[in-house]
């Protein structure tokens, strides 16, 4: 799951981003309003926490953008600006979230993890294709009695792919998914190929088979089992 941070604090921005890499989520960082719209405009992302007083320009600006677009993507208010003025006027433009400053780190991960979760996968724990489980709390996944063993690339992949049932995902999309921005500056697509066939063959190890599907020339696609 991957969390855009919208924060001119450098200190806390690296704060906020030590502790959710630390929950296993991708992160990555903007600070100041050029750079924030740029990414919001140009990368695909589960949550963003947004300050509202940046560097060149209001936070309520960079919200209007992302909603205008019909982009669904979730969105935390962190700020110090507590007023009821700002947290209304964010909230109707669209914001899913405010947590005004300071606050603690563990309440904002669950804050984060709440509404990806709602977001996504209809506000359950625990989401299922066939007879793979997945707790997302405990980040663990399962096949019938049987507890897997992926890496953290091979479970995001996972996420990413049951999230997206039934529609093609471009390797690209892939690839900007497990390593954010990086992405921009790949050679190749290898490293893709290599987790999908890991996936692959530890689910079908537990007799889940062609789940993955190869759509040539343009991505791969998930099959209910």
């Amino acid at each position: 799951m991957k969390v855009l941070i919208i924060e001119d604090e450098r200190q806390l921005s690296d704060s906020i981003k030590t502790y959710l890499e630390r929950q296993h989520y991708l992160c990555e960082q903007a600070f100041d309003f050029d750079d924030a719209m740029m990414k919001v405009g140009v990368y695909g992302y589960d949550c963003i926490l947004l300050d509202l007083m940046l560097p060149g320009g209001n936070g309520l600006e960079i919200l209007g953008s992302i909603r205008r677009k019909q982009n669904g993507v979730g969105v935390i208010i962190i700020s110090a600006k507590d007023s009821l003025d700002d947290r209304l006027r964010g909230l109707e433009i669209g914001a899913d979230d405010y947590l005004p400053k300071p606050f603690a780190l563990p309440e904002l991960a669950m804050r984060v993890y709440a509404l990806i979760r709602r977001k996504e996968f209809s506000a359950s724990n625990v989401i299922h294709s066939g007879n793979i489980e997945i707790n997302l709390l405990e980040k663990t996944v399962s096949v019938g009695k049987t507890q897997l063993e992926l890496t953290r690339s091979e479970y995001e992949l996972l996420l990413f792919f049951i999230s997206n049932r039934d529609r093609i995902i471009s390797k690209a999309a892939i690839a900007e998914h497990l390593t954010g921005e990086m992405a921009d500056m790949l050679d190749s697509y290898d490293f893709i190929y290599s987790h999908i066939k890991n996936l692959k063959s530890k689910l079908a190890k537990e007799g889940v088979r062609d789940v993955i599907k190869t759509v040539y020339g343009t991505g791969y696609k998930w099959k209910e089992p």
